[in-house]
């Protein structure tokens, strides 16, 4: 990769970085298009977001930034605009920032989950789902779920007000999908989703319990790294259609293009 004058630099906020492999993606996606791009992690604290936001209003070469935990929801009221996606779901994962330095940002989390989804041959419509995590990026697919028809939507969370305040927004913006907050469950669920941080880290243990999971249940994770999680790793034992995390990167990156470099 050459990196000079003219390429347009994009960054990934995250608090830690070491997770971080969508930047390492995007420069290969980018590269084998033929786009003049680089893209780097930034490991930025939250007391530090606000004072790292007012340095890239003034970059004139970045053309923005993609944000990753734990700063999805923290952002929507340090951004100088909203799409409306961006506004319903309360969590931002790619910001662009246009010629005069304000930030506009937008979430193509849920959207790029469906799609690889739909790419891993899961589909959504007239399912049950049980799914785990309501932060930033458990909003956005709690929201494209229903969105895609699922039929049913579960949510748990660690939380339980958190989930409540998500299924009722959820509900009123696509009351055709029953949407509520409960436990994780998995009677009857056809899909499970784990929009937690839970499987990151190597100790981690599950992020429910999976005693009644059942072979006919497809099992998704968000994590990107590692590819193979606890539950991913428990859910092919036992017989379950897995979607690694990288499918809803992969999905979102043709989505990123457009919105962030137009």
């Amino acid at each position: 990769m050459r990196i000079t004058g003219l390429t347009r630099i994009l960054f990934i906020l995250a608090d830690p970085v070491d997770h971080v492999r969508g930047s390492d993606m995007l420069n290969r996606w980018f590269e084998a298009q033929g786009d003049d791009v680089a893209v780097s992690p930034l490991h930025v604290a939250p007391a530090d977001l606000a004072r790292v936001l007012d340095a890239i209003r003034a970059m004139r070469n970045v053309a923005g930034f993609g944000v990753t935990i734990p700063h999805k929801i923290a952002l929507c009221t340090l951004l100088d605009r909203l799409t409306p996606r961006a506004r319903q779901v309360g969590a931002v994962n790619f910001v662009r920032r246009d010629a005069d330095g304000t930030l506009l940002g937008d979430n193509v989390d849920g959207i790029g989950f469906v799609d690889g989804l739909a790419r891993a041959g899961v589909g959504v419509a007239g399912r049950d789902v049980l799914l785990v995590g309501a932060g930033g990026a458990g909003r956005a697919i709690a929201f494209a779920l229903a969105e895609a028809g699922t039929a049913r939507l579960v949510i748990a969370n660690r939380t339980r007000t958190r989930a409540a305040e998500l299924a009722a927004a959820v509900s009123v913006a696509h009351p055709a999908c029953e949407t509520i907050a409960g436990e994780p469950a998995l009677a009857g669920v056809g899909l499970l989703v784990n929009a937690t941080s839970v499987g990151m880290h190597g100790a981690d243990a599950l992020p429910l319990d999976v005693s009644a999971l059942l072979p006919s249940t497809d099992v998704a994770e968000v994590i990107m790294v590692p590819e193979m999680t606890p539950l991913l790793r428990e859910a092919t034992r036992r017989g379950c259609r897995t979607v690694p995390g990288r499918f809803m990167l992969e999905e979102q990156i043709r989505r990123v293009k457009a919105f962030v470099l137009g």
